[in-house]
């Protein structure tokens, strides 16, 4: 339990998309630990009971199928996951795929992820903000003076600041969550709710495991000297944990975080300062 006295997440319900593994696996154990009631949303729904199984604090959580890119699968899982757990206090979009889509020059029928990215990431994330604004939790009548409120939150990338050759569909969409995020809270903001987005860069996951297998393929060299070569542009030298990013998140959406929306928050060790 994190804090003093009571947690800020007890009782609350929270809705997460992409908990199987990762940034996702972590934020879900985080909000569990604190005394949530996390409903986890996603396309491998065995991956989502592994990490049910790792679950060791006071909160509840529950599985259901979803793919992010379908409208009717969005909506349809997250009013299971209302029939199960209640109104939604805190939405979090984690949901994604990584990896490149080619130069932006490529020969005649050539494969191009471009559409596959943009829709899961940031056709996803808006879908199932969506989908969470249909069953969001009643106004608490002291939330104006810094009581519970009602969240939506994204998880973006450094790709979201800087441009990586190669990667137009992922750096393209990750910008297009934080264009998605400012917009929403200037739209929700008379309603009370807030909606933010954390911009995380090299975290030790699968995900940045294989970019770093693919780096080192590329470079001729082992594992172990493209994190090194990676590093080099990250001023602290070392690869965040997912954990840290689920300590962002759970601070984002407690009362200490009153006054932020509207914002993408970096946690890059340093990679890019704004």
């Amino acid at each position: 339990m994190s804090g003093l006295g009571a947690s800020p997440a007890l009782g609350r319900h929270v809705v997460l998309t992409g908990a199987g593994s990762g940034i996702g696996r972590a934020i879900a154990l985080r909000f569990a630990a604190d005394g949530a009631r996390v409903s986890l949303l996603g396309r491998r729904v065995s991956a989502l009971e592994a990490t049910i199984a790792l679950c060791e604090g006071p909160g509840t959580l529950a599985a259901h199928a979803c793919d992010v890119r379908d409208r009717e699968s969005v909506r349809s899982s997250m009013a299971r996951a209302v029939e199960g757990f209640g109104p939604v206090d805190v939405a979090i979009s984690n949901a994604g795929v990584g990896g490149p889509n080619g130069p932006c020059f490529q020969e005649e029928g050539a494969e191009d992820r471009f559409d596959d990215l943009v829709s899961t990431n940031l056709g996803g994330t808006y879908r199932f903000f969506r989908a969470a604004l249909e069953h969001l939790s009643a106004e608490a009548p002291d939330a104006h003076e810094g009581g519970p409120r009602r969240h939506l939150l994204a998880v973006s990338s450094i790709l979201a600041r800087i441009g990586v050759a190669g990667y137009s569909g992922y750096c393209a969409s990750k910008a297009g969550v934080s264009g998605l995020v400012r917009a929403m809270a200037a739209e929700l903001a008379p309603l009370n709710v807030q909606v933010n987005a954390v911009a995380p860069g090299w975290v030790d996951t699968d995900m940045a495991r294989e970019g770093l297998d693919g780096m080192a393929a590329a470079m001729g060299i082992g594992q172990a000297e493209a994190l090194a070569i990676a590093m080099k542009d990250v001023p602290l030298g070392r690869m965040g944990r997912p954990e840290e990013i689920a300590g962002l998140v759970a601070w984002l959406t407690s009362a200490d975080a009153q006054g932020v929306t509207g914002q993408t928050l970096d946690m890059n060790g340093g990679a890019f300062m704004s």
